[in-house]
């Protein structure tokens, strides 16, 4: 007979009461684990209400729930830069008029210009979430958007495989009162804000795409995550049911 697992033991400092949560939207929760990532970020940069966010790498996984964190926390306007158009018309389609989408060519003054003249206002914050693969160029045009007492956050992987650093120009920095920090991952307090976000409505996870399978169905779930790795798509293993 195969059992569904019930119970299980985890270090009291990982578990984190959801609050009362239907069974049927138990599995759209597991975008917490994304969500979480860009947050960290965002807490670290300092955004307010009302400031304008660039998020680098806005068409993948973390850099698209970033764009949505942004918005939750009450940016004005989020520039979403990318090459992929079918996922920044996605995005557009998501959210509206509060975000502006650049297609990018690779080229940094062009697209350094473009995203500046994408942003009804000077940007306030850039995050950045480039996987390993991005050349470093495109962090630095994505940076360099950034206004006088801007925040730049780092949060991606490129320079991870080797080659060159994506380097800031000193003048650039120091004439501005620019900030450049790295952040890795996001703090425990993090954790409880953003429960208390998607409780309020205010970041919704109900658009997701979610995807269930038994536990006992792993490998069907392996393979349909890696068949749907976009953005928003999410794969979740849900325990056996009863028999």
């Amino acid at each position: 007979m195969v059992r569904s697992q019930e119970q299980m033991v985890v270090p009291t400092e990982n578990a984190i009461s959801l609050g009362d949560v239907d069974v049927t939207d138990v599995s759209h929760w597991t975008a917490i684990g994304i969500l979480l990532v860009p947050y960290g970020g965002l807490l670290a940069a300092g955004l307010e209400a009302g400031e304008t966010l660039l998020v680098s790498g806005a068409t993948g996984n973390f850099g698209s729930a970033g764009v949505a964190v942004g918005l939750a926390m009450g940016a004005s306007t989020v520039i979403c830069p990318g090459r992929n158009e079918a996922v920044l018309a996605d995005l557009e389609s998501r959210f509206g008029d509060r975000i502006r989408t650049v297609r990018l060519t690779g080229d940094i003054d062009s697209d350094r210009a473009a995203m500046q003249a994408a942003s009804p206002d000077p940007i306030d914050v850039v995050l950045d979430l480039l996987p390993q693969n991005a050349p470093p160029t495109a962090v630095r045009a994505a940076a360099l958007t950034a206004c006088q007492y801007g925040r730049v956050v780092l949060m991606g992987g490129v320079g991870m495989l080797g080659g060159d650093d994506f380097g800031l120009p000193y003048p650039w920095l120091m004439l501005n009162s620019v900030t450049v920090r790295g952040q890795w991952m996001y703090p425990r307090t993090a954790i409880p804000h953003m429960i208390r976000l998607i409780r309020s409505g205010v970041l919704d996870i109900d658009h997701d795409r979610v995807t269930t399978f038994a536990l006992d169905d792993a490998n069907e779930a392996v393979a349909h995550a890696a068949a749907h790795p976009g953005p928003f798509d999410r794969t979740v293993l849900l325990p056996n049911p009863p028999q």
